[in-house]
């Protein structure tokens, strides 16, 4: 390789530290409950409420990494739509300090509120048209409930995590996180809102780490 070749090689990995290069990952399964219904199609997930316990149908999974990181940025900015009377997503994670932004993609009025602890707000009525969008930042860690004040029916989740390093798993509960610290971190899968499961892992840069929730 001549000089110039070293010196394209050595910018791109000064773009490319180490550090990131052998980053940890974590992957495997959580045990899912059996769905009530038949699958949905095109990935449409409800909320569905059995004994005062909120859960998507299909089941789904959270699975996100608990320590101490450092503070998020607070540009970010993720959308709840309400389509065909749902919200989609039905379940969203986000890390605190997230901006969402909930757009009418209706032929009707919504209008979107919470009572949760952890955000109350209350957005009011508006058409499809309205311009800015309804946003909310949530600020606290916890689980907030999503209605509509005009469809009874409606309700969707969103799971505020003081943690960047969150994700679904998909719908037979495989999950994999990549990009991750190394260090000893609790692993959590929150299933629904009275179960959340818990495993301790030791991660270490440049290896795979297995760990199920049965």
């Amino acid at each position: 390789m001549g000089s110039r070749g070293l010196i394209l090689l050595s910018a791109i990995l000064a773009c490319f530290p180490l550090s990131s290069l052998a980053d940890a990952i974590v992957e495997g399964r959580v045990q899912l409950p059996e769905a009530r219904a038949a699958p949905v199609m095109a990935k449409r997930y409800e909320i569905v409420t059995t004994g005062n316990v909120l859960k998507t149908e299909p089941p789904l999974a959270v699975v996100y990494l608990e320590g101490s990181f450092p503070k998020p940025n607070p540009s970010i900015t993720k959308q709840i739509g309400q389509k065909d009377l749902t919200f989609i997503p039905a379940l969203l994670p986000v890390r605190v300090g997230t901006k969402i932004e909930f757009p009418n993609f209706d032929d009707t009025y919504h209008s979107v509120f919470s009572y949760s602890p952890a955000k109350r707000f209350d957005l009011g009525r508006y058409r499809p048209d309205e311009r800015p969008i309804p946003s909310k930042v949530f600020d606290t860690p916890g689980l907030v409930t999503l209605r509509c004040d005009i469809h009874e029916h409606m309700r969707g989740l969103i799971l505020v995590l003081d943690t960047p390093y969150f994700v679904i798993t998909d719908k037979e509960g495989r999950f994999r996180l990549s990009g991750l610290p190394s260090g000893h971190y609790l692993l959590k899968a929150w299933i629904d809102s009275k179960t959340t499961r818990k495993q301790p892992v030791d991660l270490k840069d440049g290896a795979t780490a297995h760990v199920d929730f049965p």
